[in-house]
């Protein structure tokens, strides 16, 4: 029986039945209304050390050497993320009402089997973005050892292109975040609250050390941008597309953070005031500090990493790459791993726990080979983040069109967990939802491999994400297609 709380939030008067169910998992299991207990803090503290990540830092570098200026970049990044805050919050709602993860929400729309297609969708991507923050990571790692030890570095020859030590470097953090993992959710919502202050107190510092040493706010700030007119929205739309990607993936998987929160007004307060600021800010701080290198040490300098190698303390190199290794681990985690976990238990409930799922995460992750994803611009922001992103979008479309328009925000929360009920179908799978999405998904990223619609791609996000809500409701909308 459902007991619906005076706040709205839903639960389960017991879960005895359901435990004998195949789709039913302690992970998988909605929370109990009072064991939900975070609060605004907790989820702010949750974007803001998601958010001071490298690639956050370095993401104005890319629209900047793309020809923008300095507030053109952080325009488009402002302007992306409350784009994509809208369906992080819409998705974020039915979390928090009835205490379940991504994967079983998705049940709702795609069937009780169907949801392992979203959920194993949303996976892959996870894994991709967790092998590049163990790389990032990685490489931290490395520089704090060759800060203390100079002869790190060539102690071990090299292959593949990079010294042995990285490649151990690289092991060595992508062995932590698992450790981690293995803890869980508890662990990790410690770990964020103290990572976001930290990270940005560290962050802060550097920016008043850029500033003192260059005198200013430097070179970078005074030029101009190089697009104008239609150039200008040729590099935007693509720009703009890639910033929605960035958190894309967290539009779908928001349940399974939500589902622990005390309230609606709490978590929805909590992502308004931390996603967007946090975002655009970091950013800031990151052309404000590379603007200022090109004063203090001749030319621009994007990377930490690299820039940390300028200075000549090692208790210095030490601190910025401990900084790095903190941002870097609660942002992996957070974002790359909690949701594939619970996808990859969705799929075998009864086989696979959060934290085996975070595992097989993880090793996807380096068979992904994320040094070759960061090798340009181009593979970085043009077929990783529009690719994905547009296909992510698809998904988004229909799960906001299923659980506002279509069901009112209404769901049979003990059917989501029976092999027969309102969600079976046919035989588990809802066709309107696949139908929709593999729609999406073909129009967005059709133009990446078609010459006559490649006018088409800049826009991935978008397209996926209108495409697969329209035909979604025009198919789900008569009444046999939902219960």
């Amino acid at each position: 029986m459902e007991v619906q709380h005076a706040d709205g939030r839903v639960e389960l008067d017991s879960h005895d039945e359901l435990e004998h169910s195949p789709l039913y998992s302690h992970d998988l299991a909605p929370i109990k209304v009072a064991d939900r207990k975070w609060n605004t803090w907790d989820f702010a503290a949750l974007w803001v050390s998601m958010a001071h990540c490298i690639p956050t830092y370095a993401l104005a570098a890319t629209l900047i050497a793309a020809g923008m200026s300095w507030w053109q970049a952080l325009g488009t990044i402002l302007l992306g993320n409350l784009i994509v805050l809208v369906p992080i919050l819409l998705n974020s709602h039915p979390g928090t009402k009835y205490g379940i993860p991504f994967p079983v929400f998705a049940r709702a729309a795609y069937g009780v089997r169907g949801s392992n297609m979203p959920a194993l969708m949303r996976a892959l991507v996870a894994c991709g973005w967790f092998g590049i923050n163990a790389w990032i990571g990685g490489e931290a790692v490395h520089t704090f050892i060759l800060s203390i030890w100079s002869g790190w570095n060539d102690a071990l020859g090299s292959f593949g292109g990079h010294t042995t030590t990285e490649w151990i470097s690289f092991l060595l953090f992508w062995s932590l975040n698992i450790a981690v993992i293995y803890r869980g959710m508890e662990l990790l919502r410690r770990v964020e609250r103290w990572a976001a202050p930290f990270v940005l107190v560290m962050t802060a510092l550097l920016v008043w050390w850029a500033l003192d040493r260059a005198g200013g706010l430097g070179p970078i700030l005074d030029r101009p941008g190089k697009l104008s007119g239609g150039d200008f929205f040729k590099v935007f739309m693509p720009a703009l597309t890639g910033v929605i990607a960035f958190w894309s993936t967290l539009s779908l998987n928001m349940p399974d953070f939500t589902r622990f929160g005390r309230s609606q007004r709490e978590q929805a307060i909590g992502q308004v005031v931390a996603l967007p600021t946090t975002m655009t800010v970091f950013a800031a701080m990151g052309i404000v500090i590379t603007s200022a290198t090109a004063v203090v040490f001749g030319s621009e300098e994007w990377d930490p990493m690299k820039l940390a190698r300028h200075f000549h303390s090692p208790v210095i190199v030490a601190i910025a790459m401990f900084t790095v290794i903190v941002a870097t681990l609660a942002v992996n985690i957070a974002a790359n791993t909690v949701s594939p976990a619970n996808d990859f238990a969705n799929a075998f409930p009864k086989k696979i726990r959060f934290a085996t799922g975070g595992l097989i995460t993880g090793v996807i992750g380096i068979c992904m080979f994320p040094w070759k994803m960061m090798e340009n611009q181009q593979k970085y922001l043009g077929d990783w983040l529009g690719g994905y992103g547009g296909i992510l979008g698809s998904v988004a479309g229909v799960l906001v069109v299923d659980y506002w328009v279509i069901r009112r925000a209404q769901l049979k929360l003990r059917d989501l967990y029976a092999e027969e009920g309102a969600y079976t179908y046919d035989r588990g799978w809802h066709w309107p939802a696949v139908i929709a999405t593999i729609t999406g998904c073909a129009v967005a990223i059709s133009g990446r491999f078609i010459d006559a619609v490649s006018f088409l791609y800049p826009y991935s996000w978008f397209l996926g994400f209108g495409v697969a809500a329209s035909l979604y409701y025009a198919l789900a909308r008569r009444p046999t297609a939902v219960s």
